[in-house]
């Protein structure tokens, strides 16, 4: 029986805090790893010991298996966990642990090689009756083939990347006409992904729900499922809302599902947590679509209907012990939904967001747990996934959860970084999601005109209360307490506030009770500060007190505004320059990135929508295209660069 004391983590964020927190509990010694860009993270904080395996990239740092392994080696480890994400699903990295005399905390090398491969495990599946998607999974890949192959499936269709996950290499194709583009970039992706850009095809169905079953097995032969989850709300192939159980599944049903997910485990005799997921079509039927050989980041779901804890299974597990459970001692208690909380822009198709995160205000309460890595004042980096952390409820029946999260999404305070925070509050609010009356193309079919996915506009109160803080922040360095604020009684202030590309002008006069008048083209707003400090304001609008999380930095203010925040900006004494578009041909970076290719030279002649960079961030690639036909001038950038959100790449001229 294997026996281990130190674990090595081997990843970074919220999973490797939470993994640490069981294996503390459990009495093990825990030792992180970082990269440069990550040295005062939680989870170093968290661990007993740390070291660092390089810088920011992560082929240097968290994909770099020797210095992994020379970090174990360092600290005495006996043990690595893999989390998910980086190599958890790495079978070079399986074998290499047992090599150096590491126990993995997961299953075997070979069953890792096969179920990562998405074209070598359906083939597999397929021979093990289990039901598959029509497509193409064979071993030629060049673009003749899989143009042949998408005609003979027919459209639309999914490509995906044989070694991906988390929608990297996966894309929609809906006519004959797009397939090389879409070939070139989901290729593109999986290699600089996952080393490897080998590629299925399968037919696209209509209107599926997204449901995997989490199994377990040992190394005494059992093997058990622990129910399923519905993961059917995704965006760019990309899960955001999570629930166990599947709020349509039957006891016949999940027998099928759970019977399927055993047999393909059996296949490969495995051993540790994984998941089999299978896309549900309306009419009942159910296909294999991939197995994740790893812990998944939506695991809490299930732990809260079970009352299990999976990594300290995951440890007994991987230390020899027998299941805990069998499987007709299995019991689903209640309903737990689970969201995810990232840096991203769903106004701007969710682009990936960096930044300093300079408010943290998690909302903890009875029903609800908070996973998460994050510090108030760590950067945000393009360096890795967008995940900032999860947001977990449980109660008696779907709604109660439902209504448990909405609240915590709701007033979960995040300030320095956009995220898609009023977007989770959103769907939870969603007639349609409140019925359960959802597939995984729910978003583009019900969602498209909501207010979360559009600019994030402040209202007329907002501004107001933006103006106010602004207001007293400048008679704080010249006065104490509120005293300031009379000095300027009865004249009137006039304020400039910016938003993105926007502005906004409004007026502020001054009562000797401390009452602000601040008017707008929209109507005059009354208002009284009650108290503040440096991280809120407690005011009375229009009599009603009200409570506001914010942070100030100069003459830029975010401001809490339940749920989500704003980025305002106190422009009254800035000049107004003109801003820049690719409607004027100025193609600027819409995040922190590094230029993986170049697709024009200087004076080459493009069209309006033509590709001309491929940005990488947050392990996504953003294709960056022109928005005017013209000539390529001002040429600023080389593949391999470093970027920052809104640097000028290029210019194209019109030529007029």
């Amino acid at each position: 029986m294997p026996t281990f004391s130190k674990i090595l983590i081997a990843n970074r964020g919220e999973i490797a805090c939470r993994i640490q927190r069981t294996a503390q509990a459990l009495g093990y010694r825990t030792v992180a790893v970082f990269s440069a860009a990550d040295a005062d993270a939680l989870h170093v904080r968290m661990a007993d010991e740390a070291v660092l395996i390089g810088p920011a990239a992560v082929q240097q740092s968290y994909l770099n298996l020797s210095a992994i392994l020379d970090a174990a080696r360092r600290s005495g480890a006996d043990a690595i966990h893999p989390g998910y994400g980086f190599l958890s699903e790495n079978a070079v990295f399986a074998k290499a642990c047992a090599e150096a005399g590491l126990v993995f905390i997961g299953p075997s090398p070979e069953a890792i090689d096969l179920m990562g491969s998405k074209r070598r495990s359906k083939i597999a599946m397929i021979k093990a009756g289990v039901p598959c998607i029509a497509g193409y999974q064979g071993a030629a890949q060049d673009d003749d083939t899989l143009r042949r192959e998408a005609a003979r499936i027919g459209y639309p269709l999914m490509i995906k990347a044989s070694a991906g996950g988390g929608g990297r290499g996966m894309r929609l194709v809906s006519r004959a006409e797009d397939l090389p583009e879409q070939l070139r970039t989901a290729r593109s992706e999986a290699l600089h992904g996952f080393g490897n850009d080998e590629l299925i095809l399968e037919q696209a169905l209509i209107n599926p729900r997204h449901v995997e079953v989490q199994i377990f097995g040992d190394h005494h032969g059992q093997l058990i499922h622990l129910g399923e989850r519905d993961c059917s709300i995704q965006r760019r192939h990309q899960k955001i809302i999570e629930e166990a159980p599947c709020p349509i599944m039957t006891a016949e049903l999940r027998q099928a599902m759970g019977d399927m997910a055993l047999k393909a485990a059996r296949t490969v005799s495995y051993v540790g947590a994984g998941t089999v997921e299978f896309l549900l079509t309306p009419d009942g039927r159910f296909y294999f679509l991939e197995m994740n050989t790893r812990l998944q980041v939506e695991h809490p779901v299930t732990e809260l209907v079970t009352g299990l804890d999976l990594v300290a299974w995951q440890l007994e597990v991987a230390a020899g012990l027998p299941l805990p459970l069998r499987q007709e001692h299995l019991v689903l208690n209640g309903h737990a939904m689970e969201v995810r909380l990232c840096a991203e822009d769903p106004a701007t198709d969710f682009l990936p967001q960096t930044g300093r995160l300079i408010g943290w205000q998690p909302s903890p309460r009875d029903g609800v747990r908070i996973d998460h890595g994050l510090l108030e004042g760590q950067a945000i980096t393009p360096f890795y996934d967008p995940l900032l952390g999860k947001l977990i409820a449980h109660g008696a029946t779907r709604e109660e959860a439902r209504r448990k999260l909405l609240r915590a999404v709701e007033d979960c305070v995040l300030l320095g970084v956009q995220s898609n925070q009023r977007l989770l509050a959103g769907l939870l609010a969603h007639p349609r999601f409140i019925d359960a009356d959802f597939d995984n193309g729910f978003i583009g079919q019900h969602f498209a005109g909501h207010a979360a996915l559009q600019p994030h506009e402040p209202s007329t109160e907002q501004l107001a209360i933006a103006t106010a803080l602004f207001y007293q922040a400048s008679h704080a360095r010249h006065a104490s307490g509120l005293a300031g604020w009379r000095n300027n009684a009865g004249t009137a202030l006039h304020y400039r506030i910016g938003a993105g590309e926007r502005n906004w002008t409004l007026t502020l006069a001054a009562e000797i009770d401390g009452t602000l008048n601040i008017r707008s083209t929209e109507g005059l707003i009354e208002l009284k500060l009650l108290d503040m400090d440096r991280c809120g304001a407690t005011l009375m609008i229009n009599g009603l007190r009200q409570r506001h999380t914010w942070r100030l930095d100069g003459n830029d203010l975010w401001l809490f505004t339940r749920p989500g925040c704003l980025h305002l900006q106190d422009r009254t004494q800035a000049a107004s320059i003109p801003t820049a578009s690719t409607s004027d041909g100025t193609l600027k970076a819409p995040m922190d990135g590094v230029i993986v290719e170049l697709l024009a030279s200087e004076g080459s002649p493009v069209r309006q929508g033509q590709l001309l960079i491929v940005l990488e961030a947050m392990k996504m690639e953003h294709p960056l295209k022109a928005g005017i036909d013209g000539v390529v001038r001002q040429l600023q950038v080389k593949p391999g660069d470093q970027v920052k959100n809104r640097q000028v790449l290029l210019r194209v001229e019109t030529g007029h």
